[in-house]
């Protein structure tokens, strides 16, 4: 069992902490953007434009808006499955009182507005209000593609148990009779027509219904973009991505390949290929995972960083917005040690960072030639994060969100042993 620090602090105090570190932040961030002469700035969105009209640090304050934002979100997700709230706050402190978190919100990065439309959506989808998720699920794959990752885990999640509990009793009974005969008569069939027959299965209305919307307004608002735009906006937004190469350096496994074939016809086919494994492993935990949403989602999220052909810091905010809803699940294990297995995790997930910056500082600072030590690095970086990949799958206790009768599971209340029967 878990044993969580003893502060004591209450939901309200530890947002309260948060808007603090914020504020500090974005007070030091304004004094450099005014005393640097180089600055990192982020695309312009239209979220943005009262940059302009308002004040300068608009932006990051809407940034600092979503982190606080997501905070809320998980305080509701660790209380809908059971969590009582004290124990809630201080897992959800993970993610409000993240120094990194903060900093990269509050010097202009969008990425917790992103994870607050993700994580929102989830939210809406778990508690069935299945339009509105869908709508802000492909209003958040328009902002940023990546997000499309989890559409499959979405459609798995959404199976036949999800509404069990809009049928009767009797209704319910006999649905579950009629399922065993059928599991019982696909037993004695070969493995071709099952599979078809379970595919077939899997298309739902329910499954159709938030396809067709989140679709639908992915593609109009991609619609409406691109008609003021035009092309212009549908490649630098989706199509440049297919084909981009990058020859900066970054934590990439794939960086010092493409570097190395940058001018060379090859370097575009192996950018494209890079994706298949990356889309395959997505892909597969999606299927196995999807019931439990959000340790399928920091699972697909961290696979899809660590075998992307670029990778940079502002990154680890995709995956690290559904850690505090991952702890949870390692903690519930009896055969997995957190303190123990968990430092070790974080200390080679820091260490193989450090490792690589150290390559890096080298390179831009000092100018010297370290392409091969900074490769190794992100070797070492990246044989990290495939360990730490495999110990989160073996180590994890999967839980899925609904149980039989189409309840979110409390997993972590009280009455734990009879919430964990599915």
């Amino acid at each position: 069992m878990l044993r969580l620090p003893s502060f004591d602090i209450t939901f309200t105090q530890l947002i309260l902490a948060s808007v603090a570190l914020h504020g500090i932040l974005l007070i030091y961030g304004h004094w450099q953007d005014t005393h640097l002469v180089v600055k990192y700035t982020d695309i312009d969105y239209v979220l943005l434009m009262p940059n302009i009209y308002l004040h300068e640090s608009f932006g990051k304050w809407v940034f600092t808006g979503a982190d606080l934002l997501i905070g809320v979100l998980i305080q509701k997700i660790l209380r809908l499955r059971g969590m009582s709230e004290h124990r809630a706050v201080k897992f959800n402190a993970i993610w409000l009182l993240n120094p990194m978190v903060a900093n990269i919100s509050t010097r202009g990065n969008a990425e917790s507005v992103i994870g607050a439309m993700v994580l929102g959506a989830f939210y809406l989808v778990m508690t069935r209000r299945i339009r509105w998720g869908a709508f802000l699920y492909g209003l958040s794959v328009h902002f940023k593609t990546y997000p499309i990752i989890y559409s499959i885990a979405l459609l798995v999640m959404m199976d036949d148990k999800y509404f069990a509990n809009e049928l009767s009793q009797q209704d319910l009974e006999e649905k579950e009779e009629k399922q065993k005969v059928i599991q019982e008569q696909r037993r004695k069939e070969n493995v071709v027509v099952r599979t078809v027959k379970d595919l077939v299965d899997f298309v739902t209305w329910r499954r159709v219904q938030f396809g067709l919307i989140s679709g639908g307004w992915f593609f109009l608002i991609t619609g409406l973009m691109y008609h003021f735009y035009g092309y212009e906006f549908l490649f630098e937004t989706y199509l440049y991505h297919v084909t981009r190469k990058d020859h900066r350096h970054n934590f990439s496994f794939w960086f010092y390949n493409i570097y190395l074939t940058f001018t060379s016809p090859t370097g575009t086919l192996i950018g494209v290929l890079t994706f298949v494994p990356q889309l395959a492993l997505v892909l597969a935990i999606g299927c196995c995972f999807g019931k439990d949403i959000f340790f399928c989602a920091f699972l697909q999220t961290f696979a899809f960083v660590a075998w992307n052909k670029v990778c940079t810091a502002q990154y680890f905010m995709w995956y690290i917005v559904f850690l505090p809803l991952l702890i949870p699940c390692l903690a519930s294990n009896p055969r997995f040690s957190l303190k123990a297995q968990g430092g070790r995790m974080l200390l080679g997930w820091v260490a193989s960072q450090g490792l690589w910056l150290s390559q890096a500082y080298n390179l831009e600072f000092l100018g010297l030639n370290t392409f091969w030590n900074l490769f190794l690095a992100s070797a070492c970086m990246f044989a990290t994060n495939v360990w730490i990949l495999v110990e989160l799958i073996a180590g994890a206790e999967y839980e899925p969100i609904f149980g039989a009768r189409g309840q979110i599971r409390r997993i972590w209340g009280a009455s734990t042993a009879s919430s964990r029967s599915v």
